[in-house]
């Protein structure tokens, strides 16, 4: 199953279910409902209630959606070189879907795997983004897609949200 998390509103939520999933194609799609607390560094999701964010809102099972999916599609707005805040706040969020033990992979320190599954991760960036953002961007992706083993598929960059949906750059 994919898992999708955008920056969008529902109307491009809506788009993203007629242009790019397939008839009967699962996928579970995080749109930023308004709801979604801050993660606050805490580390509970790990020490007091290992797996699930401590914080109650519909964004606390974010590492056992992860877990369960097979392929993750970020699609996010390039701010300075990363994640807009909603997208960069989800992922916090999603800090359950590894543990705190640590593990060596490519020669450096990583956490622990929590789940057996290994993501295939898209990122799509849209907006005005310069080419120094542009590699600072993939370098963020990299370094998420490391520390989650998971699997680096495509890394693009876009004008437009639409753009993203329009170009199916997804499949």
């Amino acid at each position: 199953m994919k898992l999708i998390i955008h920056d969008g509103d529902k109307e491009f939520e809506k788009s993203i279910r007629d242009k790019l999933l397939g008839v009967g194609e699962e996928a579970d799609i995080i749109t930023d409902d308004g709801t979604i607390k801050n993660c606050i560094g805490c580390f509970g999701c790990w020490v007091k209630t290992p797996g699930r964010c401590v914080l109650q809102d519909s964004y606390n099972e974010m590492g056992k959606l992860m877990g369960n999916s097979s392929e993750l599609i970020i699609i996010s707005s390039g701010i300075y070189g990363t994640y807009s805040p909603f997208v960069r706040n989800v992922l916090d969020r999603s800090l359950s879907y590894i543990h705190p033990y640590f593990t060596k992979r490519e020669n450096e320190i990583h956490h622990k795997v929590r789940y057996q599954n290994r993501l295939l991760i898209n990122v799509f960036f849209y907006g005005d983004i310069n080419e120094e953002e542009k590699k600072t961007a993939e370098r963020t992706v990299r370094a998420n897609v490391l520390n989650f083993n998971s699997i680096l598929g495509k890394i693009e960059f876009f004008n437009t949200k639409e753009e993203v949906v329009n170009e199916n750059s997804i499949n």
